[in-house]
Order: C-alpha cells, then structure tokens, then sequence
C-alpha cells in the first residue's frame, strides 16, 4: 500500500500531456509516473483502428505464406519474392508489439 507523496511541478502543457499519455497506456497518472521515473517501459494500448490493421497484417502474411508455400516448387522466384514480402510484414508486425 503506498502511504507517501511525491509532489513536483510542471506546466498545464506538460499535465495535460502526461494524462494523456497515461490514458493511452491504461494506467493512472500517478502509475505512469512511477514508470517513467524508473525508466520502465511503458506500452501504450492499440486503438480499434490499429487493432484492425494489426489483424488485417497479420491476415496478410498468412495469405503470402500460403502463396508462397503453394508456388515454391513451380516458380522459385516467385516463392523468393513472396517470401521477401511476407518477412516484411512480419518485421512490422514484431515492430507494433514494441
């Protein structure tokens, strides 16, 4: 149970864009705070809209492995170039989860 205060001073700017970053991430204004002053990473939280387009990514690259895996023994340029293709979006991918 935390017992002790802590205060310091900012600008409204500053207030403003803390809880707003905190809302982002889905914690509290003090929580993130405590975060940021031990350098914890702090992850914001995907919008609906991000949400969908990480889903729809992700969808995608399993449509170009299947591509690929279905021409990779009759074209294997093609399958190269989808393969290239699908390992990009994956690197995308692993970049939304940072």
């Amino acid at each position: 149970m935390k017992k002790t205060y802590i205060k310091f001073r900012c600008s409204i700017y500053e207030k403003k864009l803390l809880k707003k970053r905190a809302v982002r991430a889905g914690i509290s204004l003090s929580e993130y705070c405590r975060n940021s002053a031990f350098g914890n990473s702090i992850i914001e939280r995907l919008t609906s809209e991000q949400l969908a387009q990480y889903q729809m990514l992700v969808q995608y690259k399993n449509n170009f492995t299947s591509i690929r895996n279905m021409f990779k023994n009759r074209n294997p340029n093609l399958a190269k170039e989808v393969a290239t293709l699908a390992e990009q979006i994956r690197n995308h991918l692993f970049n939304f989860k940072k």
